[in-house]
């Protein structure tokens, strides 16, 4: 008889058991459909998307041991900015300007070949530039040339060079050119500096160099206006180095020396003012290499030795040789300075 109660117990425990389950079912899955969709948790779910985390905080952070918080930011919006224009709109800026500048080049040469001296050389030559002027200028050149080339490595470098290379003398290559780039910039900056102090009042501008440009300043067709010292183009590649130079050497030691009184977004405008002004300064400058060599005849000689043939002179700085002359400074090879011997 007990056992036949203890079987009722069992079978009636078992009856309760499964009403209660059956009722609480129901409540349980209506409240989960009541919660919010952010409080429910799937573990098959795939990870947020990176724009979400940065719509929810402008930054994705992690944590460090070090007491500079900044090295703690792992992805920003303007990262992801910069390296677009670094990867992709960098490279069409350059490319166009340089490969632009040198097809303009190329076709004027072949059209109008070298600006010859019409009058035929004198005999005699004229003090130009002193050998003060002529070092600072080389030395800026130079400088300016490793800079630009190896500033190039760092947009183009990878494309280009590095299939031919192979990793290993790229990698040694780049940081070499990294150092040098670095280092040439002090020079060049000091370069920059005595430009501006040496030939600032001969790069006034004036009505003289309107005139110059109405004419084609002797380069389109045969005309040679009037021009001083320096005439109105090379006026403009006075400032193009003044100015293009300082914007270059500001915005470099921005990124030689980093967040010195910048944060990142500083340092990405610092980056692309850099990168755009010199490879628009690099196209510029292959203009006035192009005059200073095969462009004109007697162009190179003002900076080669100093020099240049009178009749060069009357041709295309006529003022400037007037002056020289109203200075007391005879013609001819026993003339005071700045005549010299004639050619032989």
């Amino acid at each position: 008889m007990s056992s036949l109660s203890a079987g009722i117990r069992s079978v009636a425990g078992a009856c309760v058991l499964a009403v209660l389950t059956a009722v609480s079912t129901p409540a349980s899955a209506q409240e989960q459909t009541q919660q919010p969709a952010a409080t429910i948790v799937n573990p098959t779910a795939e990870g947020v998307t990176q724009q979400q985390l940065l719509q929810q905080e402008p930054r994705i952070t992690g944590r460090i041991s070090i007491p500079d918080s900044r090295a703690a930011v792992l992805i920003q919006p303007g990262g992801k900015e910069w390296r677009a224009f670094h990867e992709i709109a960098l490279r069409w800026i350059a490319a166009i300007a340089i490969i632009g500048m040198l097809v303009v080049l190329v076709a004027f040469y072949l059209t109008r070949g070298m600006v010859r001296l019409e009058s035929g050389r004198s005999g005699r030559t004229i003090v130009r530039f002193n050998g003060f002027e002529r070092f600072v200028h080389w030395m800026t050149a130079t400088c300016f040339i490793i800079l630009g080339l190896s500033g190039l490595n760092i947009t183009f470098g990878k494309k280009l060079l590095m299939p031919l290379m192979g990793p290993d003398a790229f990698s040694t290559f780049s940081e070499w050119a990294k150092y040098t780039h670095n280092y040439l910039s002090f020079p060049f900056t000091i370069g920059v500096v005595l430009i501006f102090l040496m030939w600032l009042g001969g790069n006034i501008p004036n009505r003289t160099d309107i005139e110059w440009l109405k004419r084609g300043g002797g380069i389109i067709g045969h005309d040679h206006p009037p021009a001083d010292r320096f005439n109105a183009g090379q006026k403009a590649i006075y400032w193009i180095v003044v100015l293009g130079g300082a914007a270059v050497a500001i915005s470099g030691y921005v990124l030689i020396f980093p967040f010195y009184g910048t944060g990142i977004g500083e340092m990405h405008t610092a980056h692309v003012v850099h990168a755009v002004v010199a490879v628009l300064f690099f196209a510029i400058m292959l203009a006035h290499i192009y005059i200073g060599t095969i462009g004109m005849e007697g162009a190179f000689e003002a900076m080669g030795s100093g020099t240049v043939d009178v009749n060069w002179a009357k041709e295309h700085h006529s003022l400037w040789l007037e002056k020289e002359l109203h200075q007391g400074k005879s013609e001819g090879p026993r003339g005071r300075e700045p005549f010299s011997t004639p050619a032989e």
